[in-house]
């Protein structure tokens, strides 16, 4: 019987794309970034970088980004935002960086540009187990250390723009939460992604302005607090209300 050779899709070595995925696990705003190790200079080193690739000679930009999110996730109906393309001379004057890349390729590196894209999705447990063999976690923002490349710049112009989206596009913030939340819940989400703390008496007014929250003849049970009332989003009278 004959082997058949499989070939691996030739590769673009100068533009790449890198996918900023956050997700809220009710109390951190988390984002979801890849273990790499490597060895430089005889010292083996660890570290973490956004999910991304090199894109293929054959696919277009979106294609190449969907297609990390699925190897990653398994997850195909995700809605991925391109934001910006980093192309500083500087993105790759990191040996380790380039090195690491070369190693990974099988290819020379020189200049890369990356186009960024972001994407917000719930984290369940599915999705969490899916990860361990591409050795991938979900960090909260607060921890995220130094990354590979130019990704901790990445990451903060994502949440920027994210920032800006929401504004004009509020329903997307309920992508992150479960199907009933709480108040509290969707007052630490708002936190999270505005970076300041919110006054609760005026949040709890703010949600009466919003009638696509609609409450539920739920409460939260066995909490040693006084439990909390659940709401949900309604995206009928979200849209409504659009028009």
């Amino acid at each position: 019987m004959q082997n058949i050779e499989i070939k691996k899709p030739l590769a673009n070595n100068h533009i790449s794309v890198d996918c900023v995925l956050m997700g809220f696990d009710g109390e951190q705003l988390r984002v979801l970034l890849l273990r790499r190790t490597g060895e430089e200079d005889g010292q083996a080193f660890h570290d973490m970088k956004l999910p991304g690739s090199l894109i293929y000679q054959d696919e277009d930009l979106d294609d190449a980004a969907r297609r990390v999110l699925l190897e990653l996730t398994g997850l195909k109906s995700v809605k991925l935002v391109q934001f910006k393309a980093f192309g500083s001379r500087d993105r790759t004057k990191n040996p380790k960086d380039v090195h690491w890349l070369e190693r990974a390729m099988q290819a020379r590196v020189e200049r890369i540009v990356t186009i960024a894209y972001w994407s917000l999705l719930k984290i369940d447990r599915t999705l969490v187990n899916n990860l361990d063999r591409y050795q991938a976690e979900w960090v909260a923002l607060p921890e995220v250390k130094d990354l590979a490349f130019d990704h901790n710049q990445i990451i903060s112009e994502a949440l920027s723009y994210v920032r800006q989206y929401v504004e004009f596009n509020p329903a997307a913030l309920f992508d992150l939460l479960p199907r009933k939340f709480t108040a509290a819940q969707l007052r630490k989400l708002y936190e999270r992604v505005y970076g300041k703390e919110i006054d609760v008496r005026n949040f709890h007014k703010k949600i009466l302005l919003m009638d696509y929250v609609v409450p539920l003849d739920e409460w939260e049970q066995g909490v040693a607090h006084r439990a909390a009332r659940y709401y949900r989003f309604d995206r009928v009278q979200y849209n409504k209300g659009r028009k």
